[in-house]
């Protein structure tokens, strides 16, 4: 078994570990939850700091050309892109990712009005459920929804699928899907495909170009760090653009917003998916935590992130054998950046390792999630963790009656 001087001698030859000094965190905390909410930057402070006591309390109204705020959803989108592998102009950060799903949804079926099902994943998040039920019952003709075991996909696909919609990484297990294989898949049948990168994003590295994926959404708030309810990101690959129509269309997306025409011109390529004015403060927020990607590649996370889900699936093993039963696949190319383990008290364990600092979180019925954020998380946080966790169930500490009666939020 890996030792903590190990751990430690690891984060010593770490060429990321300064990276860890760009975010405000906890002294004595382990944070193994980034997957759901990532911490603050320092970078971020900064920066709606400035938006709020520069921009918008001098500048006032003038801060829409002066500051340029304008341009914030574009420009915001032309950083994320090389995170996904995406050419400027392709990538548009507005609203959230439940409401860009749903306007891509509603975009991509006026795109197969020959065909009338749509795919998903049985498992999917339970949004991205709700939210193709809904587009569907307003696409303006009758289209079924099929939420399928996903391993099933080949034998589902007809020349009836107008869109098949997936998630990258499965949000309870850390699955990762074959991003380029079952684009080209659902390409073959004719089909368009749509994906969900909320748990991929700043974690994993994607090639949406040299996959030809048709569309894609993800969410600003986890691996990307921009803060609780942060806008999300579309992509729309070029030769979409243009031909491709918001469903959803407002003012910001015409093509002369401050002309107030009655009837709706979309602007050209991404900025058309704009619907109404965006929160600044909050596209401020994700500005700034998107400067610490600025240092690093993908690539260089990826390693990282294999390394400390590697190492905490070692030292589970060692320290509690045959106490868990993973859930989240041993395959590097099939993981993402979050490993889950099933306990039947699963709510109780991860509410004793929060009361010892160590925080993770569950997802019912029975997964104690962890998250493995390479940007600031150390080899020696992983092990001190595992020996916590080690610690809680010998004790019996997850037992505890006040852990009996679940959180609103878990």
């Amino acid at each position: 078994m890996t030792t903590r001087d190990e751990c430690l001698a690891l984060d010593a030859a770490d060429t990321l570990a300064p990276l860890r000094e760009e975010f405000s965190l906890n002294d004595g905390e382990i944070y193994l939850d980034g997957n759901s909410l990532g911490p603050v930057s320092k970078a971020v402070s900064t920066r709606v700091s400035d938006v709020i006591e520069r921009q918008w309390a001098k500048g006032l109204v003038r801060s829409w050309n002066d500051a340029s705020w304008m341009d914030l959803p574009t420009r915001l989108g032309d950083r994320i892109a090389p995170l996904i592998g995406a050419k400027p102009g392709e990538v548009l950060v507005a609203d959230t990712l439940t409401i860009l799903l749903a306007k891509l949804i509603g975009a991509a079926l006026e795109q197969r009005t020959n065909r009338d099902v749509v795919l998903t994943d049985a498992v999917n998040f339970h949004s991205d459920l709700y939210i193709v039920e809904a587009m569907a019952k307003r696409a303006g003709r009758p289209i079924t929804v099929k939420a399928i075991n996903r391993d099933d996909l080949a034998s589902e696909l007809s020349a009836d699928v107008a869109l098949v919609m997936l998630t990258h990484v499965d949000f309870r297990s850390g699955e990762m899907l074959d991003l380029a294989g079952i684009t080209d898949q659902v390409h073959r049948a004719g089909s368009l495909m749509l994906w969900d990168f909320a748990h991929s994003a700043g974690a994993v590295p994607l090639d949406v170009d040299g996959a030809n994926v048709d569309f894609a959404a993800g969410c600003g708030y986890k691996y990307l760090n921009g803060g609780p309810g942060s806008p999300a990101f579309l992509y729309v690959r070029s030769a979409w653009q243009n031909f491709l129509q918001n469903p959803l269309p407002g003012w910001l997306g015409h093509a002369r917003p401050f002309d107030f025409e009655p009837t709706f011109v979309a602007a050209d390529g991404i900025r058309s998916f704009i619907t109404s004015s965006p929160s600044i403060v909050a596209l401020a927020a994700l500005d700034g935590a998107l400067d610490v990607f600025d240092s690093v590649s993908m690539s260089d996370l990826r390693t990282k992130s294999l390394q400390l889900t590697d190492l905490f699936l070692e030292l589970v093993e060692a320290r509690l054998p045959g106490v868990f039963d993973v859930v989240t696949p041993r395959e590097h190319e099939k993981r993402g950046s979050h490993v889950a383990l099933a306990h039947p008290d699963a709510y109780g364990i991860i509410q004793a390792l929060i009361a010892r600092r160590v925080v993770g979180d569950f997802r019912a019925p029975d997964l104690a999630r962890f998250g493995f954020t390479p940007l600031y998380l150390r080899f020696v946080d992983v092990y001190d963790a595992v020996e916590i966790l080690a610690n809680v169930l010998e004790t019996g500490a997850h037992r505890d009656p006040t852990f009996a009666t679940r959180n609103p939020v878990t």
